[in-house]
């Protein structure tokens, strides 16, 4: 059996996925390819078939499922779509602009009493995230107390200004917290510095551990993103990127990734193949649900109402629907 995959969007992340689609997800292909910019979406097409419109795509019999790489301005309404559908979904986070678009996604699945949606928060299927929650799971360094949480980037792009470091950076981090501990997030304090960036965040969490983020988009020196767990008896550290030493002249040096592709490169691949096998076996992988899309987008909009104050901001989260317990 093979999923016929369409996608949307063709641009950085599109390309991307069109790759591994195409490489590396057993049963599945790319049928079919939607960009406002045609030529875009017959760059990596291949044999699969270009729609000019992503709804028509979206109805299309010969599309199974669907994967959203469009600009987030897009994906809420791309996504009730897929809903409207019945096609199970792979969507780039944000779920959607606001958590008001966000909880209509949710009450949609709701009312078909079925999840069909996944979004990509690629660090679940990171592997040295996966054994941090194995390990979490098992208990190995007893009770937890502290998540440390670094995210760093070279350069912000032009468009990351203001409050776009929390609703669309540490989106991750909020994710990464609710998902490796199995708790929610109870209380933020945001400290920035005077120019907006860097900025540090300490959180409380409802299992009784809190944890520290350092968020900073223009570092220069690469891209870098690392984890450490301290619990009562010891600590869980992510591995460091792999990448070859060089010794020569005196010095020895390394490589630092410029963007996000290359460190979770194998995150991607292992998130399309576990959607994929998702959709054929009907058993629900470990990947985030539009309820956790919400809750992310829904935190991230409470802080960024705030983040200027340097207060501690109690955060406000609705029960969980039972769909996604």
């Amino acid at each position: 059996m093979s999923i016929a995959v369409g996608l949307i969007g063709a641009g950085v992340m599109g390309k991307e996925h069109g790759r591994i689609l195409s490489m590396h997800t057993p049963n599945a292909h790319l049928a079919g390819v939607c960009d406002f910019d045609p030529d875009k979406a017959r760059a990596i097409a291949g044999k699969a078939s270009i729609f000019l419109d992503p709804l028509d795509l979206i109805t299309s019999k010969e599309i199974d499922a669907v994967l959203i790489a469009s600009p987030d301005s897009t994906h809420a309404d791309l996504v009730q779509a897929c809903i409207a559908a019945e096609k199970p979904v792979l969507c780039e986070k944000p779920l959607a602009m606001s958590a008001d678009q966000a909880r209509l996604i949710v009450e949609a699945e709701c009312l078909k009493e079925k999840s069909f949606v996944q979004v990509g928060y690629m660090r679940r299927f990171d592997p040295g995230y996966v054994e941090l929650k194995r390990l979490f799971d098992a208990n190995a360094i007893g009770k937890p107390e502290i998540l440390h949480n670094f995210h760093r980037n070279p350069v912000a792009p032009d468009w990351m200004t203001g409050d776009m470091l929390i609703t669309n950076a540490f989106v991750h981090e909020i994710d990464v917290m609710r998902w490796v501990m199995a708790t929610e997030l109870e209380a933020v304090r945001i400290t920035v510095a005077e120019k907006g960036d860097p900025m540090m965040i300490v959180t409380r969490l409802a299992n009784g551990a809190i944890s520290s983020t350092e968020l900073y988009m223009n570092c220069k020196f690469g891209y870098q993103v690392h984890a450490e767990l301290v619990g009562e008896e010891g600590t869980i550290s992510l591995p460091e990127f792999s990448a070859p030493v060089v010794n020569k002249s005196g010095h020895r040096a390394t490589h630092v990734p410029r963007n996000w592709i290359p460190r979770f490169v194998a995150a991607y691949q292992a998130q399309t193949r576990s959607w994929i096998e998702s959709i054929i076996s009907g058993v629900q992988n470990h990947g985030a649900t539009a309820w956790d899309g919400y809750i992310t987008t829904l935190i991230a909009e409470q802080l960024a109402e705030r983040s200027g104050t340097d207060q501690t901001i109690e955060l406000e989260l609705p029960p969980r629907p039972s769909l996604y317990r």
